[in-house]
């Protein structure tokens, strides 16, 4: 379970933004949106299962996943680093400012695993990692397991603390930790099994899904539960089946391929990618549909409209990640897919029933029709908007402080919120600007 996510100096991020998931106090709406717990050390006993990021385009909303999914990638993947000259590509800093241009970027993700919870924070440049720290809080008082911290006058690192509360050092491990590489991952790589639920909370807990048709692992991890007869194949059936949009079933087939079709595929690959792949079996998906009377037809995958291609990519993963209470971020959700099937899709989430070990959602929409008090609280709702620095911001709807029975759609499309595009001269400046036409006939008559 994520808690809170901070970013800075990252792509359109230049000074700090938090994400902060803890449910309103004052806020009794929509229980089942929310997950009920009790921490040690906090007073917030209950966080919210889903969060709303709205903006308009290039205001920053992706990046919020985007820096998230970069974390996790450098956590996975940084012990792998051989070279201390390697850079650290997950790093990609705020770009308008050069002059900020070695300013570490930072983050800072708060999570609970195996019901600890954790603060972890990174600041990195594309050359080395300038400060990680782990802090754990398996009771009420904090215990700070390491913090490192690069000191250029030395041209080292200092560690801290010398004896911590809950956590063994190893000198000769730090010692040999790359600048370029993070000790957790270096840890965990050697054998260190008390970071492994941090560790493993970013590379099994975290979850990143692509919702487009281009989603070929989503389709591929479906297809599997289905031609395996797994215990998500009947759920997956009937998610599609209650999605009206006409399927009944669905099967794993094998694609079969024409001479012609081979020739053109074995032209594209390399030699040896074809000797090792072009004897194993190609499956698409089937889906029965219903139609006249009593009769069931199936349809070939390529017949089939994207939005359900769309659906049967996304219904795999989706059920998977309710069924192991994961954390998953979703950009743009609604791609391809009806409002009333996202909206379904996120009222899986918010059931207690459904949802029973608390899966959160991290998403972006465009979708006003989403801003509705029966699907989504007030604390749910985050906007991303840039100023005129180019410098984007995250905020929530409830800074705003929005009249009880105010239309938060209307609201939103009306710009009260902020986090809307401003074209009052249209995208070829075509229309007039009555505001400044407005300014300039007065000024003429003053």
């Amino acid at each position: 379970m994520i808690l809170q996510f901070s970013v800075s100096n990252f792509r359109t991020f230049r000074g700090l933004q938090t994400l902060n998931l803890a449910a309103n106090s004052h806020d009794k709406s929509l229980p089942d949106n929310c997950i009920t717990t009790d921490l040690p050390g906090l007073k917030v006993k209950r966080w919210i299962k889903g969060v709303a990021l709205y903006g308009a385009n290039a205001s920053g909303k992706t990046t919020v996943l985007t820096a998230l999914a970069y974390l996790a990638h450098l956590v996975k993947n940084s012990a792998k680093i051989t070279d201390p000259r390697e850079p650290i590509l997950e790093i990609d800093s705020f770009a308008l400012a050069p002059e900020e241009s070695e300013t570490p970027t930072a983050f800072g993700v708060t999570f609970v695993a195996e019901g600890v919870r954790y603060e972890y924070r990174v600041a990195a440049t594309r050359e080395r990692i300038w400060h990680e720290s782990l802090r754990a809080f398996p009771k009420v008082k904090e215990q700070l397991w390491f913090n490192r911290d690069w000191s250029p006058e030395t041209g080292s690192y200092t560690w801290s603390p010398e004896r911590p509360s809950g956590f063994q050092r190893d000198t000769q491990l730090e010692g040999y930790t790359l600048s370029n590489m993070l000790f957790l991952s270096k840890a965990v790589a050697n054998n260190r099994v008390d970071l492994e639920p941090v560790f493993r909370w970013f590379n099994e807990h975290l979850q990143f899904l692509d919702p487009s048709v281009k989603n070929i692992f989503g389709r591929g991890f479906t297809l599997n539960q289905i031609e395996l007869q797994s215990p998500l194949h009947a759920r997956i059936v009937n998610l599609l089946r209650y999605a009206d949009i006409g399927v009944t079933g669905a099967r794993a087939v094998e694609q079969q391929f024409s001479d012609e079709s081979l020739k053109r595929l074995a032209a594209n690959m390399p030699t040896e990618v074809w000797e090792k792949y072009h004897k194993e079996r190609w499956q698409l998906p089937e889906l029965v549909h219903r139609a006249h009377g009593e009769m069931r037809v199936p349809l070939p995958w390529r017949l089939e409209s994207l939005g359900t291609q769309a659906l049967f990519a996304l219904a795999g993963p989706w059920l998977d990640i309710l069924e192991r209470g994961l954390t998953v971020c979703v950009d743009e959700l609604e791609t391809s897919l009806h409002p009333h099937i996202v909206r379904e899709l996120l009222r899986l989430f918010f059931s207690a029933k459904e949802n029973p070990k608390g899966a959160q959602i991290i998403f972006t929409t465009h979708n006003p029709l989403l801003l509705d008090p029966t699907l989504l609280r007030r604390d749910q709702v985050w906007f991303t908007e840039k100023d005129d620095d180019g410098s984007a911001h995250l905020y929530p709807l409830t800074d705003y402080q929005p009249r009880k029975g105010e239309s938060l759609a209307r609201g939103y499309l009306a710009g009260r919120y902020g986090a809307v595009p401003f074209v009052p001269s249209g995208l070829l400046g075509s229309f007039p600007n009555f505001e400044t036409e407005g300014s300039v006939e007065k000024a003429a008559h003053e």
